[in-house]
């Protein structure tokens, strides 16, 4: 599956939560369930873990109440990235990184977590990435 990167950075294609890996792979949404909760202190019942992605239009979303997702939409941008706010205090409710987490659980994270629960939200180093190169492209949208 190609990369699908989120508003605020996410990566739906390796999100276990995304319907096509649902579909796949219906497992996944108690690994899932399991996994938010240990990384990051919320449960939702494995029944209501499949989501649209938030690219999609009128998308079923596990979110309902992202900041992020609107905002982005309303100002004709594809990403955060291209916003001359960015960061702001709507992305960072949304903003995951390693680091955080390692010192939020207090322990060594083993590869196949990182992997599944870290790793397709993990935003900030993407969005930072895709910022710098679109400020060497010249963007104007910056």
């Amino acid at each position: 599956m190609e990369p699908i990167l989120t508003r605020c950075g996410y990566r739906c294609d390796l999100c276990l939560a995304f319907k096509p890996n649902v579909a796949e792979n219906p497992g996944n949404r108690e690994t899932l369930s399991d996994g938010w909760h240990r990384y990051y202190g919320f449960r939702i019942p494995p029944s209501e873990i499949c989501c649209d992605g938030c690219m999609a239009d009128d998308p079923v979303l596990i979110d309902q109440r992202c900041p992020v997702r609107p905002c982005v939409v309303e100002r004709g941008l594809e990403n955060c990235s291209q916003c001359h706010s960015y960061p702001c205090d709507r992305l960072e409710e949304r903003t995951v990184t390693l680091d955080e987490i390692r010192r939020r659980v207090g322990d060594d994270i083993p590869e196949a977590d990182y992997q599944s629960f870290i790793r397709p939200y993990e935003n900030r180093r993407r969005l930072d990435a895709l910022r710098c190169s679109q400020r060497t492209q010249g963007t104007e949208r910056l």
